[in-house]
C-alpha cells in the first residue's frame, strides 16, 4: 500500500474515532425528569424508560429524561399538578386521581363496554384530540393510554347485582361512582396503596383490570376474580409535559417527541392487553377462582348504569361544556 494512501486511512480513522468519543461525551442540551406512578418493575415504567431512550438516540443525545418510577418524585394524586408547577417535567399518572379536575375526560371512564386496551387507548386518544378539554390547557398533552376492561377482585364471592349491598370497594373517580350505583361503599386510593388494603381487610375487594393483580401484586390478597363485562370501564391515564419546558424545546426537537408519542401510543395499548393476559396467568398459579357473572344479573348492573351517562352529559352542559356531543361521540365508538 502507498505510504501517502496509508497515511490517508489513518487519518480517517483518526477522525471517525474522535468523533464516536465526541458523541460518548456530548452533554445533553435539556435533561428532564419524568415521574411516573407506576412501579418500576411495572411494564408501563419499561415503557417510559424505552420511551426516554428513545427520544435521547433520535435527538442525537440532545435531550435527556431521567425517570422516576414509583411515585418516588411526585406522588400519583399530585403528579398532574406537580408537571403545571414544575416540580417534574413530565409526568404519567391516572386522570381519576384528580377527581373534579377533569369533567371532560372523566366521561371516558364510564362502563362503555371496553374490549381491550388497546381500543380503550386508541379512543381516549381519539377523543382528547378532538375536543381539546381546556382542563389540559396548563400543560403539553403528549399521549393518553388506557387499561383493557375493568374486573372486580374479591376476597368474596358474589353471583348477583344484590352481591355488591354493603361491600366496601376500592375505587377511584368514576369506578367509585359505580361502586355507590351498586350499593356498595366507595373508598378512594390509589393503586399502590391497594395491596395493603385488600390485605388488612379495609376493602372487600376492588374494581380494576386484571392485568393489576400482577403488576402491583394484588392478586396475592384476593380470593375470586369475577367478569362482569356491564363494569367494562376503563380508567385513561396521561403522560403531559410541563408547558415552559415544552415551550424551551426547539421545533425539531419537539417534532421528534410528538413522531415518538405516535409509536409508543400502540406500545402502549398493546402492552395493557399482554399485560392482562399475564395477570390472568398470574392469578390463576395462585389457585385463586375466576367467575362469570349470569347474563341475567349483568343485565341488572348494566340497567343500573344507564342514568351515569346521561347524567354525565347533563353535568357538562350545565357547565357550558358539549356534554351531548361528548355522549354522542362515545356512543359512536361503540357502533361503529
Amino acid at each position: 500500500m502507498p505510504k501517502r494512501l496509508a497515511q490517508c486511512l489513518l487519518a480517517v480513522l483518526l477522525c471517525t474515532f474522535c468523533a464516536c468519543n465526541q458523541d460518548k461525551g456530548r452533554k445533553p442540551e435539556f435533561v428532564l425528569t419524568y415521574s411516573v406512578f407506576f412501579p418500576s418493575t411495572h411494564i408501563h415504567s419499561i415503557l417510559a424508560e424505552q420511551w426516554a431512550d428513545e427520544i435521547k438516540k433520535r435527538t442525537d443525545g440532545r435531550i435527556r429524561i431521567d425517570v422516576y418510577s414509583g411515585g418516588v418524585l411526585t406522588g400519583a394524586g399530585e403528579n398532574f399538578e406537580c408537571v403545571v408547577r414544575g416540580v417534574s417535567d413530565i409526568g404519567m399518572s391516572c386522570f381519576s386521581y384528580s377527581r373534579g379536575m377533569f369533567p371532560m375526560i372523566e366521561g371516558l371512564d364510564l362502563p362503555w363496554g371496553y374490549e381491550n386496551g388497546a381500543q380503550a387507548t386508541e379512543i381516549a386518544n381519539n377523543y382528547i384530540r378532538f375536543f381539546k378539554p381546556a382542563e389540559l390547557e396548563e400543560v403539553t398533552f403528549l399521549f393518553a393510554h388506557a387499561h383493557g376492561p375493568g374486573i372486580l377482585a374479591s376476597r368474596k364471592n358474589i353471583s348477583t347485582a344484590d352481591g355488591f349491598s354493603g361491600m366496601t370497594l376500592r375505587g377511584t373517580g368514576l369506578s367509585a361512582q359505580m361502586i355507590r350505583t351498586l350499593g356498595g361503599n366507595p373508598v378512594g386510593m390509589s393503586q399502590g396503596d391497594a395491596y395493603e388494603a385488600l390485605r388488612k381487610g379495609v376493602v372487600d375487594g376492588t374494581l380494576c383490570p386484571i392485568e393489576t393483580l400482577k403488576g402491583w401484586k394484588q392478586g396475592e390478597v384476593i380470593d375470586h376474580v369475577i367478569r362482569i363485562p356491564a363494569i367494562g370501564y376503563t380508567t385513561v391515564m396521561f403522560v403531559v409535559m410541563n408547558k415552559k419546558t415544552w415551550g424551551k424545546l426547539p421545533p425539531e426537537l419537539q417534532q421528534v417527541i410528538t413522531d415518538v408519542n405516535q409509536e409508543w401510543v400502540l406500545k402502549h395499548g398493546l402492552a395493557w392487553d399482554q399485560a392482562d393476559e399475564e395477570g390472568e396467568n398470574f392469578v390463576r398459579a395462585l389457585g385463586k377462582s375466576f367467575h362469570d357473572f349470569p347474563v341475567e344479573e349483568n343485565a341488572r348492573v348494566k340497567k343500573a348504569f344507564e342514568p351515569m351517562f346521561a347524567e354525565w352529559a347533563a353535568k357538562l352542559e350545565s357547565k357550558g361544556l358539549p356534554g351531548k356531543q361528548a355522549l354522542k361521540f362515545m356512543q359512536e365508538q361503540f357502533t361503529k
